[in-house]
């Protein structure tokens, strides 16, 4: 796990420092750098030792200095690829560098390269006989790639702040994305919060050609719904050991590491199957466990964490989340994000990153299963909104959302007047827009208030109508899954959590996103993700043998925080002189004041505006000081 950097075009060698030190965070056993004058090409890299501790440096090159590679990530299937290379004649220089395996696959098999792979990754391979830049993203993208292209100008890093250090970058916040951000609660790749930076979709290759300083971009993978045509007699247990089988093997090749390991363990169902596949291997009593507790009983599930940790003979290190300590962590936090997010579980994965790393270099996650299994609970409430939609007049809508609107307000965990009125907003618009709608921070006509014009539906949610059409299977789970997978997944949930762990120099590790596993679970029919009102079902059956009924069975928290009760609290305050360029400062200051008096709950917005002010005051601040250098 690492950072990388790089630039083709105008620049010097300071540039490539000030850009390799911006990710010190994400490298801090050593950098490399790599300079070709004659072309201008620049190549840097931060290190977190993981695998090969003596010789994995970076970058790294094929013994003709032919090729050359800086890479961020982990490849789990690099053994196989190695002994499949060497069949070939092949003669490695390393031990067993997984970064090696790049160089020699990519000279065998060129841009075929990512297809083979099964880990995650960001890398940037130097053909210096095609005179290219090879660039390629993980599928689902979990490991960061941002770039620029901008008057014959190529630049890359894992972090905008990063890729920002070059001083003759011209750089300018996106209204669109703002407006998107606002829309779905995060910035959606290819979208970054700089209209000039692009984010590299996950399963896209990009090539930059030296000669004509073109860019080309390439998809080499792409989440397809593909249902098994045969579905066997006891499918239940003949998919669910299946399912254990590709289970135990993600976790198994993620526990390749020369250096301590854990697991994040919150008690619920994905963190304590990663734990007890990795607890299996290691060993009783060697594991160690990691989780969160907040002193909100509704959020709280420590107890769980507690249960799943003694059932699995796990050494357990638990960690509370008081009102005193976010309001000390999440400044500093806000100032260390490349880009603003509305996920306020940014908070306690950070805190949980941090507790993790004082013991531990690699952690291992349950991310990715609620994506895959049709575990949110919005899947509970699409057989009901279907059947609203076809009897309830639209004209009506409106008004049943302003009776709803009369409920008390909660600033509990997920509390019934939320999902009521988060689940209505939705309906008064098409159902391609339903779920990103219902995940917003505002709905499109609170849009239009905040930003005083009209919107524009098609642009504002194109990404998840792309997804919602990408869907080979025509019905709301299977396009509902498509949406998490595509852009929930990775634009959220990855992204919140490589930010808040990379932060303390900790590599996290998702086992259901093994590629493999993947393979098979989307070619498992929904009716066996999402029954009768059971989420995950075919995944809980598939469990059973593996945890207590009390893990498996137990209702869904999710991993929230109390935000807006902290909001209320005055935990967290807002300065009414300044304002954010395009927003509406009336509004803004309307919304805020409803939220403190109690009358509406606010807490998404409050959360995305309070980040994105501090962001467009941190960005302000740094351009002044450029300007006047």
């Amino acid at each position: 796990m690492c950072g990388i950097a790089g630039f083709a075009g105008a620049g010097d060698r300071y540039d490539l420092q000030r850009m390799t030190d911006a990710l010190i965070h994400r490298g801090p056993d050593g950098e490399g750098h790599w300079v070709d004058v004659d072309n201008s090409v620049f190549l840097g890299h931060r290190r977190l030792a993981i695998v090969d501790l003596e010789g994995g440096f970076q970058p790294m090159w094929t013994p003709d200095r032919e090729i050359g590679v800086v890479f961020n990530g982990e490849i789990y299937n690099h053994q196989e690829l190695r002994k499949e290379l060497s069949a070939e004649g092949i003669v490695f220089q390393t031990d067993h560098s997984d970064t090696e395996v790049l160089l020699h696959g990519y000279k065998l098999w060129g841009d075929g390269l990512p297809a083979r792979l099964n880990g995650m990754w960001a890398f940037v391979i130097y053909d210096r006989l095609k005179r290219q830049l090879f660039c390629s993203r993980d599928r689902f993208g979990k490991k960061p790639f941002f770039y620029t292209h901008q008057a014959g100008l190529f630049g890359f890093a894992s972090e905008i702040t990063a890729l920002a250090q070059h001083r003759s970058l011209s750089l300018s916040i996106s209204q669109r994305a703002i407006k998107k951000y606002f829309a779905y609660g995060y910035i959606p790749a290819p979208n970054s919060i700089y209209a000039e930076v692009q984010k590299l979709p996950g399963g896209h290759s990009l090539t930059f050609d030296l000669d004509s300083r073109t860019l080309r971009m390439h998809r080499y993978w792409s989440y397809v719904l593909e249902p098994f045509d045969h579905i066997p007699a006891k499918a239940e247990e003949v998919w669910g050991e299946q399912l254990r089988d590709l289970l135990d093997r993600a976790v198994q090749r993620r526990l390749m590491s020369d250096v301590p390991l854990g697991t994040f363990l919150s008690g619920g169902i994905d963190s304590s199957a990663v734990t007890a596949f990795a607890a299996r291997h290691l060993g009783a009593g060697k594991l160690n466990t990691f989780s969160i507790g907040f002193e909100e009983a509704s959020f709280d599930e420590s107890h769980y964490a507690n249960m799943a940790a003694k059932a699995l003979n796990t050494r357990h290190f638990p960690e509370t989340l008081s009102l005193e300590r976010a309001s000390e962590l999440l400044p500093r936090i806000s100032d260390a994000l490349d880009e603003p997010m509305g996920d306020s579980s940014l908070l306690p994965t950070y805190l949980l990153a941090g507790h993790a790393r004082k013991h531990v270099t690699v952690a291992l996650g349950g991310d990715g299963a609620d994506e895959l299994f049709a575990g949110y609970d919005p899947f509970r409430a699409l057989k009901w909104v279907e059947l609203y939609d076809k009897a309830i007049p639209r004209p009506l809508h409106a008004a049943i959302r302003a009776m709803a609107g009369r409920l008390p307000v909660s600033h509990g965990n997920m509390s019934f007047d939320f999902k009521i009125k988060r689940t209505l907003r939705g309906l008064s618009y098409s159902p391609k827009y339903w779920t990103p709608i219902w995940m917003a921070t505002l709905d499109p006509a609170q849009l239009e208030r905040l930003f005083g014009e009209p919107v524009d539906l098609e642009d504002l949610y194109s990404e998840a109508i792309d997804a919602w059409d990408r869907c080979t299977q025509p019905n709301l789970v299977d396009r509902t899954m498509q949406f998490y997978v595509e852009l929930y997944l990775q634009d959220d949930i990855l992204v919140k959590v490589d930010r808040a762990s990379m932060m303390h120099s900790l590599e996290v590790r998702c086992p259901f996103l093994d590629i493999d596993l993947v393979d098979f679970v989307r070619r498992i029919p929904n009716d066996f993700k999402y029954r009768h009102g059971e989420t995950k079902y075919i995944l809980k059956k598939a469990l059973e043998p593996v945890l207590p009924r009390e893990i498996l069975y137990r209702p869904k928290k999710g991993f929230g925080v109390p935000i807006g009760k902290w909001f209320r609290e005055g935990a967290f305050t807002f300065d009414p002189s300044r304002s954010v360029p395009g927003l509406q400062q009336g509004v803004v200051q309307e919304r805020i004041k409803a939220h403190l008096d109690g009358r509406v709950d606010e807490r998404a917005f409050l959360w995305n505006y309070w980040l994105l002010e501090r962001f467009e005051r941190r960005i302000s601040g740094a351009s002044s000081e450029r300007q006047g250098a």
